[in-house]
């Protein structure tokens, strides 16, 4: 089969992604001119993609099989693709993601960027020597809102576990059953996002980018948080809208935020959106440039899983983790 893989990261495990039953031809975005990647997505039989335009997406053969490299398509143009097409996702982040879920709670509950300047700038500030200096309240006993439970949310949640934090969730279904190995103390319907918000002491965003999820966290959620919330979005940036929380933590209004996706992306010479801008000037959150799952383990169980679905499809089988 003809494979062409666009995605500069995956490309990078080239060796995994090629460790099929039967060799294939195999084209790499990044070797190719201009011409060369238009006649290599037209005659495709799998695309391997992270990004694809709608020109792109239109040329793609219609019993062509779609590879995404994570877990969303939200940036490909999914409507543009022939009726034929198949997709596919891939996971594995959930742990890596969970882990800076809980790196950024210990550092904004913690006041470690805080901490960390002063001691740069020579002052040594403790409770021992500055009765101002606030003791820090530990995760052990708070309440993490699971805004999703999907593999991510999932993996937070047995982290958070492990710390001794309370689990409440907000999910479509509410009467679903919990994933294994998570005691959800309370799950909530979408029609008591209010309750929710206000219960959680440590607030992860999770779902998917949608219509539905655009804005899901809006200025009468952070409005009925309590006043030391920490809201740390992993998912898509414009699940929380952006006007509201910049407000809520410019005011004081919460406690503070880990924000690692965005309102917009950086430019072709990689100048951050103006939103990262923006947030910067706040003391009270951790910044950072969508990096939580980028651990090596992710990718290279991400080409594995992409290197079995090629023996699949190129041997007539059943996919795994189809998502059209």
């Amino acid at each position: 089969m003809r494979i062409l893989v666009t995605d500069p990261i995956i490309a990078r495990f080239a060796e995994l992604l090629a460790q099929t039953e039967r060799a294939h031809e195999w084209s790499f975005a990044a070797e190719l001119g201009p011409a060369e990647l238009d006649d290599a997505l037209r005659g495709a039989d799998v695309v391997i993609a992270s990004v694809l335009t709608p020109e792109q997406a239109a040329s793609l053969r219609p019993d062509a099989l779609l590879h995404v490299t994570g877990a969303g398509a939200d940036r490909v143009s999914v409507d543009a693709l022939p009726p034929g097409v198949t997709i596919c996702n891939t996971g594995h982040h959930g742990a890596a993601i969970a882990e800076h879920v809980v790196m950024t709670a210990l550092m904004l509950r913690r006041r470690a960027l805080e901490a960390d300047a002063q001691m740069r700038a020579g002052r040594w500030r403790t409770i021992g020597n500055d009765a101002s200096i606030p003791f820090h309240p530990m995760l052990r006993g708070t309440t993490m809102g699971l805004l999703g439970l999907g593999e991510i949310g999932t993996e937070v949640g047995r982290l958070a576990q492990a710390l001794g934090m309370r689990l409440t969730a907000l999910r479509q279904r509410p009467d679903a059953p919990s994933p294994d190995g998570l005691d959800v103390a309370e799950v909530y319907g979408p029609d008591r996002m209010l309750e929710f918000v206000g219960g959680a002491d440590v607030l992860v965003v999770s779902i998917p980018l949608s219509e539905r999820t655009r804005g899901m966290i809006g200025a009468a959620e952070l409005a009925a948080a309590k006043p030391d919330l920490l809201l740390i979005n992993v998912a898509r940036g414009r699940v929380v809208d952006e006007d509201a929380l910049f407000d809520a933590l410019s005011e004081g209004r919460i406690g503070g935020a880990g924000i690692d996706v965005w309102w917009g992306a950086p430019d072709s010479e990689g100048r951050v959106p103006a939103s990262v801008e923006r947030f910067s000037t706040l003391d009270n959150t951790v910044l950072t440039p969508h990096y939580s799952g980028h651990a090596r383990q992710v990718f290279e169980q991400r080409a594995a899983d992409i290197a079995r679905n090629i023996d699949l499809h190129a041997a007539g089988l059943p996919l795994e983790r189809v998502i059209r």
